[in-house]
């Protein structure tokens, strides 16, 4: 049994983090007390608070963040910049063997927005990003995606730290993904569709990301469901983690009939 601790644990991909790691041993920190979990209050801008709550883990997941990709920068600076740095610091200090850090589709977006001002909508023909490529920012969010990456990068070969930044798309049930393409077929709808994370996927990736043997020290991972229109490619993360999603959102939303499973795409 894995000992995970689990800031942000509150919010969305928390609460399937609590339901994907349920047979491990989990400690809860959120930014505030929730009535319906059981959290340990956390200021992830406070380091040596983080270093003393991660006292005895074996893997932090670390999901707290300000997560708006409208975001100005210095609403990002202590929770995205500051935490994502006391985070890892806390890990090394507390020898934690990996840490698993939310990172974002906004980290490498830019290209693919139909407007710089739009860092959630997709052109008609978007450009394949695999987990290699350069980062491409599309907002301050993703900027604060980007640093935090480098910060994993730099702490697995400086300290030898387990590392996977997790490119989350958007994680949405069933439902909340028809209501969100129920209107037209516009940049926003296409770009629901293209980083659908659906919650049993989200669970799914959430496990592989704690339990799998890692081909490398540092491992970026795209986070989303077996979508038709995806761009981002899932085929590194399949291979690295023996991650497989089983969702799709088109399937989901009644426009493909004939059963594919969008695991054709890259």
């Amino acid at each position: 049994m894995t000992r995970v601790a689990i800031t942000g644990a509150s919010g969305n991909v928390g609460r399937e983090a609590i339901e994907a790691l349920s047979e491990h041993d989990l400690t809860l920190f959120s930014h505030s007390e929730h009535g319906d979990l059981d959290t340990t209050v956390l200021e992830i801008a406070d380091r040596e608070a983080f270093v003393d709550a991660l006292e005895g883990q074996d893997v932090l997941l670390h999901l707290a963040a300000n997560p708006s990709p409208e975001a100005e920068w210095d609403d990002l600076e202590d929770p995205n910049v500051t935490g994502v740095y006391n985070a890892y610091e806390a890990a090394v200090r507390n020898d934690l063997e990996r840490v698993i850090f939310a990172s974002s589709n906004h980290a490498v977006n830019m290209g693919n927005v139909t407007s710089p001002t739009r860092p959630e909508s997709t052109v008609g023909q978007p450009t394949v990003t695999r987990p290699d490529d350069s980062p491409d920012p599309d907002s301050y969010y993703g900027v604060s995606k980007v640093l935090g990456e480098a910060m994993g990068d730099y702490y697995a070969s400086r300290h030898g730290l387990e590392v996977i930044s997790l490119r989350i798309g958007w994680l949405l049930s069933r439902d909340d993904l028809r209501e969100t393409c129920a209107e037209r077929d516009g940049p926003g709808e296409r770009y629901a569709r293209a980083m659908w994370l659906s919650p049993d996927d989200c669970r799914r990736l959430l496990a592989r990301c704690v339990e799998a043997t890692l081909p490398e020290t540092c491992l970026t991972a795209h986070g989303i469901s077996a979508n038709a229109e995806r761009f981002l490619s899932l085929t590194e993360t399949m291979l690295a983690l023996g991650y497989r999603p089983r969702d799709d959102a088109e399937r989901v939303l009644g426009e493909d009939g004939d059963g594919r499973t969008g695991l054709e795409s890259p």
